[in-house]
């Protein structure tokens, strides 16, 4: 039971950080580029939302949350160095890389790879990190996620006690 309760906090706390981490970066690239934040919204419980006007580089502003997202999780888990650091950044990649993905075959206009493809943005580059982010992130956490579910060790005295 407790790998379960484990898993699912991981998640949640995965998620608030995924969410978190790549608004931050549409924020901050916003900044970075010298576009205006006219209205946000950062709460997990929602879609995360910013909007910038007047954005002089869209591309940055676009490309800033995805990249962000990815980036400050890793190597977060890389000065942490645990597995639960790397489960949350192994869940960032792959859910980054699946929302630009889901965002393409959904083609909603407020969704950022939509707005990323009318700014500009090559299809090649979009489907390169989704590939690779995909591919990656799957792999990773599936292997944090067995690691968590994993039946307890035929070693572990704990579990081979008589009761």
């Amino acid at each position: 039971m407790m790998r379960f309760i484990t898993l699912a906090t991981l998640l949640a706390i995965s998620w608030v950080a995924m969410t978190f981490t790549h608004e931050m970066g549409h924020i901050i690239g916003g900044w970075l580029g010298g576009a205006t934040l006219i209205r946000y919204d950062i709460a997990p419980w929602s879609l995360p939302f910013s909007l910038h006007n007047p954005d002089p580089i869209p591309v940055l502003t676009l490309w800033a949350g995805p990249v962000f997202g990815v980036v400050f999780p890793v190597g977060l888990a890389a000065l942490i160095r645990r597995p639960a650091a790397w489960f949350v950044a192994d869940f960032c990649i792959l859910a980054n890389g699946t929302y630009l993905a889901a965002a393409w075959i959904s083609g909603d206009q407020f969704l950022d790879t939509p707005r990323m493809l009318d700014a500009g943005v090559p299809r090649v580059a979009i489907a390169l990190y989704c590939v690779l982010t995909i591919g990656g992130g799957y792999f990773r956490f599936r292997a944090d996620c067995a690691a968590i579910l994993q039946s307890p060790s035929s070693n572990d005295p704990k579990t081979n006690s008589a009761e």
